[in-house]
């Protein structure tokens, strides 16, 4: 049977990068728009890019924020969407989904914001790194970071180390975006379909 694999779309996503990505792994994408069309699906993707509060705001407006934390499936929640499952963050003093219990902080040290670019990953950890080396290289877009913790499975250094990615119960976040990441990237989305 084929699974149905949303990819929550709030105005805030990189929607067409994530759905070409998927499209290279055979699989079709569905936008989810509303707490209903969360509700039907198999696994949910949760992209973003853009400013955290009003992507929060639009969410809770939709009731959204609620179908995502209640979703039984796995979910992935890329960059922003990964922020956004947060307690808080800096960014706009902005109150998360609390699905991880850690805080966004905003860089501030004396490199270059935002980190943009390719950095490699490190201490690699669960179902998503199947078959991904240890040091491979992924693709970063942000200003703000989630700091290291015990929920972290891959950790990247600027400015000191940081969470690449992170999992908890059927809820998995990465930082930096597998869709414009090559062949780790796409090795990536595909355990995700996998799980």
């Amino acid at each position: 049977m084929t699974q149905r694999i949303k990819i929550a779309h709030y105005n805030a996503g990189n929607i067409a990068s994530v759905m070409n990505a998927l499209g290279r792994l055979g699989v079709r994408g569905e936008l989810a728009t509303s707490p209903e069309d969360i509700k039907t699906a198999d696994k949910l993707i949760f992209p973003g890019v853009g400013h955290a509060k009003p992507a929060m705001e639009l969410l809770r407006s939709k009731g959204m924020d609620q179908a995502i934390k209640d979703f039984q499936g796995p979910v992935l929640g890329i960059c922003l969407g990964m922020q956004l499952m947060a307690e808080s963050s800096e960014e706009g003093n902005m109150q998360g989904m609390s699905i991880f219990p850690e805080s966004i902080k905003l860089f501030t040290g004396r490199s270059k914001i935002p980190h943009m670019g390719w950095n490699s990953l490190h201490a690699l950890k669960g179902p998503l790194f199947d078959k991904i080396d240890e040091g491979c290289y992924v693709y970063f877009v942000h200003s703000y970071y989630m700091p290291s913790s015990e929920l972290s499975i891959a950790g990247c250094d600027y400015e000191g180390r940081f969470t690449a990615a992170i999992a908890r119960d059927n809820f998995f976040g990465v930082q930096f975006h597998p869709e414009k990441s090559g062949e780790t990237g796409m090795t990536i989305l595909k355990n995700f379909i996998k799980l």
